[in-house]
Formats: C-alpha cells, structure tokens, sequence
C-alpha cells in the first residue's frame, strides 16, 4: 500500500473513491445532483402551498394602481407643477433650441457643404475609399428625395450623441475610478442594456410630451451606457506599470487622469463613441413613434401603410447614414496611438485647415446657386418600381408557389406547427419547474450566484403578474433563436472555410447590421401579413448578421497548430469540424448564443406593432394609449425575461466573479 492509500484509510477505498472521482470530475453532474435533491425536499412543500400551472395570484403583486396614480399625477401637474416649468421645462427648451440650431447649421451649410464635409472628413480618417462612400452616400440620400429629413435625423443624432458621450464619459470615470461605484452601476447599466427600446419611450412622453425633446431623452437614455461602459472597462484596464510609474514621479490624482489612464483608454473611448453613435441612430428612429420626424417618420409612416417602397427610399439613407458612421469613427480609433509627430504633424494640422477652408468655399458656393437643399428635379423616384416589384413577389411568393406553397403558407405552418405548441408547452408548465429549467441551466454553465439571478429574474415575472404574457414571448424568441443559429452556424462554417464566401457576405452583413431595427419589419409584413411569424422572421434577419460574425471569427481563430495536427492525422473536414473547431471556439459560439438571444428578444418586442402579440404589444399598447401602468410593467417584465435569457446562455466562473 502506497503512502497516500495508507493515509486516505478505509474510507477511501475503490467503491466510495471512483463515485467522488467521477463527480469532481464533472462538475456540472454535481451541481444537477445537488439541485434534484434540493427539488425532490422543496418541490412538494411548494406544490402543496401554491399548487402547479401558472403562477399562483397569492403571489403577485398588483403595481398598476400605484403606476396609475403616478400617471394621473403626472398628467394633472404637467403644466403647472414647478418640477414641469422650472426644470423639464428648461431642459426641453434647451433641447429645442440645440436641435434646431444644429438642423440651420446643416441648412446653411447646403446639400453641398454637408457632402463636401462628409467626405473630406472621411478622406482625413480613411482614406480616398471611405471618402467616395461618404460622398456618394449623402448624393443617394438627396436622389432618393430624403434630404430634409435626413438632415433633420442628423441633427437630433448630433444633438444626442453629445450628450449621450459626456453623460457616458461622466458615468465612466465614476465607476472607472471607484469599485464601489462600478459595482453600484453595472446592474443598472445591464438592466438598461436589455430593456426594449419602446420601454424608454413612455416615461419622456409623459413627461416631455410628443415631440423633439422626448425624443432625444429617450435616445440619450438608451445610447449612454455604451460609452459608460467602455469607458469604465477602458480606465479600469489602464497598464499597471505605467499607472505605477506616473505614480512614483509624484503625479497627482488628476495628472495621472489626464496623462495616463485616458491617453491609454483612448481605443476605448472610440470604441463607446462608435457603439453611441449606432444605438443613437437606431433609436432617432424607433423615436419617430414620439414625434422625432426625420427618416423614422418616413418609415413608420410606410409601416402604418405596407409601402415597401417609401419604407425603401427611406431606408437606404438611414443605411448609408449609418455605414458612413461606422467606418469613419472605426477608421478613426484604428488610428489612435499612430499620430505623426514633427513636421508631419504639422502636415495634418495643415490637412484638416484645408478641409475647413474647402467646405466653407463649396457651402458659399453652393448658397449662390441656390443649393441650400436639394433640388427636386434632382429626385429619382424608386417607390412606383419598388411597389410593382413587391406587388409582383407578393402575387407568386405569398401564395402562388405550387407544391411548397407561398410564404403565408410557410407562416401558417411555422405559427401552428412550431409557435403554437411551444407557447402551449411553456404555459402549460408548472411554473416552479420552470423555475428549476432556469437554476440547471443557469447554474450548469455559471456559478450559483449566476443560477440565482436568472431564478428570481423569472420570478419576478410572476410577481408582476404576466406570466402567461412571459411565456408566450418567450416562445417567440426560443423559435426565432433556433432558426437563427442554425442558419447562422451554417452559413458561418462555410464563410470560415471560404475566403471568397466570407467576402461575398461581408458587404451584406454590414448592411443587414447597420439596419435599425424598425426597417426589417416592413418586406417581412409584405411577405408573411401580420402575427407572431412575421415577427419572428425580422428577428432572425437582425440577429443573423452578429451570430455569423462571432462564430466565423471563432472557427477561422481556432490555433492553426491544432487544426494543422488534426489534418496530419488523416480527419475528413467533418472531422476537424466536429472535433477542433467547434470545441476550440466554444466561448465564440456561446457569445453567439448570447447575442442572439439578446437580439432577437430586441426585434420581439418591436414586432407587437405588426401583431406579435404578448410583451411587446402590451408596451405598444401603453405607449400608444399613455398607460403608464401597462408599459411599465410589461417593460419590467421584458428586463426580467432578458436577464434571464443572458444569464443562461453566458458562461459564468467564479474567477470571472471575482475579476468583474
């Protein structure tokens, strides 16, 4: 007998050791294990108290008289309360003017001036091609008769993405530098990273009324913690030796601020602002529900109405806009840290000192011939052909398909064959199994505290009362997020293997991610009508483009050394797919999982405007009829069911609890 046998005694023999063995060696065999003998005590006593089904009304808890009050208080104080006059009503009032100031600003400048200055700006950041996509871009939105209301979307962006980067930045530094702070902040910043966009509409509207100033609120509300959070991550992960080294030449706490810790989360700031300024102009355009006007007008009014065509001409600005966005402030934060110094230096400074007297030289240009905003002989109409062409697919696609059917086919059986029986399935669940389902997969793939997150996320949900509601969007969702990753994975294995496919799809999925939200709403109603379907599709079109990204980038990261081996080794493609690949980017895919789930929950809720029903037409419905009561509560009810969702499909250790 060994030394170690001996000392283990006769408890650890072979018939107690291999069964301990076994579990260490599989932890999440352990913790399905203690969670059964946990069900098997508590399961009964709560059966017994409360019974199955759906969650019991014991335990629920009625907000809507409360939230009802509050709405009727708001309402009756709005015009004559010293909260509404005397400080909404001077921010409201700050916000008109800025947007309007910046709206006259881009009038002056003319349809020239604001070309010439996108494009030379994008020529200074990335070169000759970034600068002919600019350029052409802002010529598009002119041709297709949208100028006055893009520049009306670009002057409530500007507008908000200022104030969205300074409350970020603000935000940032806080929990950058306190971990008490960053603590303090970071459910509150998830909690509003997974609230649906609609959500924030209804309180500005109380408060600010229909308009400008609710609308950029809202916009302020949902873009900030982007910057918020980068810029904490940026000053948090600033170099240790570096931060010691300002530290021991005697530098204060703002010299070490300024000198080092946001000189060296530079990359990061850009980052956030990149990040602002899309969530700001998706949003601008959800906002024209409140009022915004600007593009998002233009497309809510073709929604109310299925004109694909004004809906396209309408669209492809809001694209363009947000490409153009994208790359230059992506170009912009490739740069950081590659500065010229010296003489070149003095060549940039000189560069964008031409660039200014160019675009004053074209916008006085451009004033004299009357170029103040685009010329209407200048319009190329494309919703009269866009129409005929929808009108035609919709004559042989909708129904006209022989054998397979059309797409309202496809939608009936997708909604009776598949949504019906998991919503059936979901609320026909005893509500504390459902409960155990989350805790397993919560706590088999995170820690406990992981698993009890998720758990009281979702029974919140029954507190608030719309359990069944929960469900049935939680169907949606489970359905749109299977279909979404399989095709996904699908089409990224082949870009992952083909350099030619992956360049094929990247100009499509750049512009497939780029779309707001709102847009894909529009072809997917003029090819499956309205329901559950229909919303589900334009959830798997939005979520796709980032669940193809994530797992190509995992697959074609995968350590070239490994798949070498595996190749030496005799593996058929298969093989290495199914034995490398998919387990070297495992965290790749479950990040792909994640924001999927995120995404298509997002678009869900959206679709209750084109009838998907549950959540999202409950926060419609609030928004719609000023109900304060119904839209929060769905909205908070949303924040529970995206909590969970996250929690359950982003894996969670205890040494990442610890770094976090």
């Amino acid at each position: 007998m060994s030394t170690a046998q001996a000392a283990a005694g006769p408890a650890a023999g072979p018939g107690t050791a291999g069964p301990l063995a076994a579990l260490r060696g599989r932890p999440a065999l352990g913790k399905l294990l203690l969670l059964l003998v946990i069900a098997a005590v508590a399961v009964p006593v709560v059966h017994a108290r409360w019974g199955g089904g759906i969650w019991p009304g014991a335990l629920t808890v009625d907000l809507g008289g409360p939230l009802g009050e509050v709405n009727d208080w708001i309402i009756g104080n709005r015009d004559s309360h010293p909260l509404f006059l005397h400080f909404f009503g001077h921010i409201s009032n700050a916000v008109v003017l800025s947007v309007r100031g910046v709206y006259l600003a881009l009038l002056a400048l003319g349809w020239a001036g604001v070309t010439a200055v996108a494009a030379l700006v994008a020529w200074r950041t990335a070169g000759v091609r970034l600068a002919l996509t600019a350029g052409l871009s802002f010529l598009a939105c002119g041709l297709l008769g949208m100028w006055v209301p893009t520049m009306q979307t670009l002057a409530l962006m500007v507008v908000a993405v200022l104030v969205s980067v300074v409350l970020g930045m603000l935000l940032g530094l806080a929990a950058g530098l306190s971990d008490r702070t960053f603590r303090l902040l970071r459910p509150v910043l998830d909690t509003m990273q997974v609230l649906p966009a609609f959500a924030y509409l209804l309180p500005v509207v109380l408060i600010f009324g229909i308009g400008v100033p609710g609308a950029v609120l809202a916009t302020v509300v949902y873009a900030a913690p982007p910057m918020a959070r980068l810029t904490a991550l940026g000053l948090r992960g600033a170099d240790a030796g570096v931060m010691e080294a300002v530290t021991s030449l005697g530098a204060t706490g703002r010299q070490r601020l300024l000198t080092a810790r946001l000189p060296l989360a530079r990359k990061e700031l850009l980052l956030g602002l990149n990040q602002t300024i899309m969530m700001a102009l998706s949003m601008a355009v959800i906002a024209s529900v409140i009022g915004a006007g600007g593009l998002g007008d233009r497309v809510y009014q073709a929604l109310s109405s299925v004109d694909v065509g004004a809906a396209l001409a309408a669209g492809i600005p809001i694209v363009l806009l947000a490409v153009v966005l994208d790359r230059t402030t992506e170009a912009a934060g490739r740069k950081l840290g590659t500065e010229p110094t010296g003489p070149a230096a003095l060549r940039g400074r000189r560069g964008w000192g031409a660039v200014a007297v160019i675009t004053a030289a074209v916008a006085v240009l451009g004033r004299f011939t009357g170029g103040r905003i685009w010329p209407e002989s200048g319009v190329v109409a494309i919703a009269g052909p866009v129409n005929t062409a929808k009108d035609w697919m919709v004559d042989h696609l909708y129904t006209g398909i022989p054998v397979i059917g059309g797409t309202a086919d496809w939608a009936a059986h997708f909604t009776n064959w598949i949504l019906n029986p998991l919503r059936s399935g979901l609320q026909g669940l005893p509500w504390w199994s459902v409960l155990l389902i989350v805790a397993a997969l919560a706590w088999t793939i995170g820690t406990w505290r992981t698993a009890l997150t998720a758990v009281l996320a979702m029974a919140g949900i029954g507190v608030l009362g719309v359990w069944e509601l929960s469900m049935d969007t939680l169907s949606q969702v489970l359905a749109a997020v299977a279909v979404t990753l399989v095709l996904g994975f699908a089409i990224a294995v082949g870009a992952a293997r083909s350099t030619r496919l992956e360049r094929l799809l990247r100009p499509v999925l750049d512009v497939f991610q780029t779309m707001p939200q709102f847009v894909y709403l529009i072809p997917v109603v003029a090819l499956f009508g309205v329901g559950r379907a229909p919303a589900a599709a334009a959830a798997v079109v939005y979520a796709l483009p980032a669940v193809v990204r994530i797992t190509t980038e995992g697959l074609r990261g995968v350590d070239p050394a490994a798949m070498e081996c595996a190749r030496s080794l005799g593996a058929t493609p298969g093989q290495q797919l199914r034995q490398v690949q998919l387990p070297l980017a495992r965290p790749a895919l479950l990040l792909a999982v994640n924001q999927g789930v995120v995404l298509v929950l997002a678009v869900v809720i959206i679709g209750g405007l084109v009838g998907s029903g549950a959540l999202g037409y409950e926060v419609v419905f609030g928004l719609a009829q000023g109900d304060l009561a119904t839209g929060l509560v769905a909205g908070a009810a949303i924040v529970c069911l995206g909590l969970m969702l996250d929690r359950v499909t982003q894996p969670t250790t205890r040494r990442q609890r610890k770094e976090s």
